[in-house]
């Protein structure tokens, strides 16, 4: 199969692979700005006919990956790092350790947002316990006052 963006004359076989952008978008969930988006960054290479854009099997594998990337909290620098290495590595050692140190450094950077999560939880029903205990004691105070 010819690469995103080289010749439009292709066989039926690969016609049957393509599809047009709101198909694609829908498909993925997402808008087809969004797709214009990802275009505009370089990230995917969609064929032309015309003022048409044509999605490969490909493309829309290449927009999954960009998704989960985002999903998971990955910069777009680093998306395009790992589609970069998936191209130019056809085992894809290199990708697959670029990614390992880029999800464990993600890993690790998650872990510390939660043990901050945690401590002001933890601050936050504390308040609010103590808040709550006012209020009972204040509530106490007007009743037996009011007696």
């Amino acid at each position: 199969m010819a690469e995103p963006g080289g010749d439009t004359t292709s066989s039926d076989a690969e016609w049957d692979e393509l599809t047009g952008i709101q198909q694609v978008a829908t498909e993925l969930g997402i808008s087809a700005r969004t797709l214009r988006f990802y275009e505009d960054k370089g990230l995917i290479e969609p064929r032309r006919v015309g003022t048409m854009r044509i999605y490969t099997r490909r493309e829309v594998g290449r927009m999954q990956l960009i998704l989960r990337g985002k999903r998971l909290g990955f910069s777009l620098r680093d998306i395009k790092t790992f589609l970069d290495l998936y191209d130019a590595d056809p085992q894809h050692l290199e990708q697959m350790r670029a990614l390992s140190d880029h999800v464990r450094a993600r890993i690790d950077e998650l872990e510390q947002q939660r043990v901050a999560i945690e401590q002001t939880l933890g601050e936050l029903r504390q308040i609010e316990c103590e808040a709550r205990a006012r209020v009972v004691a204040a509530e106490a105070k007007r009743d037996a006052a009011s007696r």
